[in-house]
């Protein structure tokens, strides 16, 4: 786990042979609900991958990807991607506060709002979209706010343009 690190930067530093495993876990593994993504040098076996993967998955699941250009993107995603949900949360907050809401209402509203859609996403084997689409009833309110949410893509659009945004940052560490 060595943010702004090639693994061929790693492999500098060690005997002849070694194998290396980057990790990118994110921060909800302080509480065991974390997301960590792997990318492994080309001389790692496969029970040197097994190994890296039993010790991350210990605060949660792990996904592997194929290169570092890969784990840079992964980076942007899910390595910053808690602060992206927190900010989510703010806002949120913000417009409660903004259409009425008391401010200890609406942070506490939005909180566990974010908090319960979570448990549902990990709990449900459906994809998110199923999920929105049956909170979603035809002419109502859910409908009326993503209506404004997902008017000409705009959240997709920001969210494309901040992953870009990461991923470049990640790799322009990674490249020193």
């Amino acid at each position: 786990i060595a943010a702004g690190k090639t693994v061929a930067a790693i492999e500098e530093q060690l005997p002849a042979g070694g194998a290396v495993v980057r990790a990118m876990p994110n921060t909800p593994a302080a509480v065991g609900k974390g997301v960590s993504g792997l990318y492994a040098a080309s001389g790692a076996t496969e029970a040197q991958k097994a190994l890296a993967e039993g010790l991350l998955s210990a605060v949660g699941p792990t996904v592997w990807v194929e290169t570092e250009d890969e784990l840079d993107v992964l980076t942007a995603v899910s390595g910053s991607g808690p602060a992206y949900f927190f900010h989510i949360v703010e806002a949120l907050a913000a417009a409660g506060v903004k259409a009425g809401l008391a401010p200890e209402a609406a942070g506490a509203l939005a909180r566990y709002t974010a908090v319960g859609a979570g448990a549902l996403l990990e709990a449900s084997d459906k994809p998110a979209d199923v999920l929105r689409t049956e909170v979603t009833s035809p002419g109502g309110v859910t409908a009326a706010a993503l209506d404004v949410l997902m008017e000409d893509r705009a959240v997709t659009r920001l969210f494309e343009k901040a992953i870009a945004a990461g991923a470049d940052r990640a790799k322009a560490l990674r490249d020193g």
